[in-house]
């Protein structure tokens, strides 16, 4: 098969709203992702604490104790909610701010009716997205080999549609 093509466009507003909705949703869940590994950084010390006053630890309620393993954990807390948004979230962030997607044009490699969902997907030689959901009046008027154009947000790769 030839090279893949691919060129960028402007969002249109509609897609544009999804981006948003959808960096909005994923922001509040890092929110309170955060918030519950902030609460077990300071919990899990102070049980710990408590657990090494019931073996009858000499300075087992040590200011210093309890803050180093609070700062540890809450370093390891940071650590694994950036690592995640770095990956995820802040790639949609950029396709907002930006505002452009990219369309790429895939060559059908197969096509597949599911009758138990009624739904219809093609394979296709995209790097991005394996298969796609198409209509039933594509899926009849389409065939193996045949060019089907993919939209995504460039950066965090999120399937918008197709043409």
């Amino acid at each position: 098969m030839a090279d893949l093509v691919r060129y960028t466009e402007p969002l249109e507003p509609d897609e544009l709203a999804f981006l948003e909705r959808r960096e909005s949703k994923d922001r509040s869940l890092y929110y309170k992702v955060f918030q519950i590994l902030m609460v077990f950084s300071f919990v899990f010390p102070f049980l710990g604490a408590w657990y090494r006053a019931t073996d009858n630890a000499p300075n087992a309620f040590s200011p210093g104790r309890f803050f180093l393993s609070a700062s540890i954990l809450l370093v390891i807390s940071l650590v694994a909610v950036y690592v995640p948004y770095r990956a995820h979230l802040y790639k949609i962030q950029i396709d907002i701010r930006e505002g452009k997607k990219t369309i790429e044009i895939a060559h059908i490699m197969r096509k597949l009716q599911m009758n138990a969902k009624n739904t219809c997907h093609f394979y296709i030689d995209s790097k991005i997205k394996l298969s796609i959901e198409v209509s039933y009046d594509d899926f009849t008027r389409l065939n193996d080999g045949d060019e089907v154009s993919i939209e995504y947000a460039t950066h965090s790769r999120l399937y918008l549609g197709y043409f």
